[in-house]
């Protein structure tokens, strides 16, 4: 989603009592998280709200430029509060799910280049960087490579 800046102001709709909560969990979150974990803590906090309601709101946060959004190995969709300075590209560990944001301005820049070359209005990218962290790539070499089923770190 090129070029949204959002802060913390809140989303155009009303926000409801499930919405909000499902705000809250995503801005306590410490990385990127699934529809799927939001609406596990969610029901763990006590907040009655049904799964559907949990990809809705993430769906219309997503379209209205309020988060960022990775896919895992398995195609999952995750999700984190979008910085008030814009989107940002992450660089993801696909063994621990570890993430850090990179510099991709050269990403922006050929993104409005092939806008105004090709006359599109609204164009939005995703470029999705994985890799394997500095500590698990030690874990590995230490023997203690204890990430090798993908399907676990996800669950």
């Amino acid at each position: 989603m090129h070029g949204s800046s959002t802060g913390e102001r809140l989303p155009d709709w009303r926000l409801t009592r499930q919405r909000h909560a499902v705000l809250r969990i995503l801005r306590d979150s410490p990385g990127f998280i699934s529809a799927r974990e939001l609406h596990e803590a969610l029901t763990a906090g006590g907040t009655a709200v049904g799964l559907t309601t949990v990809y809705r709101t993430l769906r219309t946060l997503e379209r209205d430029g309020h988060v960022d959004v990775v896919r895992e190995k398995s195609g999952e969709r995750l999700y984190r509060p979008r910085p008030a300075d814009g989107h940002r590209h992450y660089l993801v560990c696909c063994r621990c799910g570890l993430s850090r944001a990179v510099d991709a301005e050269a990403v922006e820049r050929w993104t409005d280049d092939v806008a105004a070359d090709t006359g599109f209005a609204q164009v939005e990218h995703t470029v999705e960087l994985t890799g394997i962290c500095d500590q698990c790539q030690e874990k590995s070499t230490l023997g203690n490579d204890f990430h090798n089923d993908q399907t676990e770190i996800w669950s």
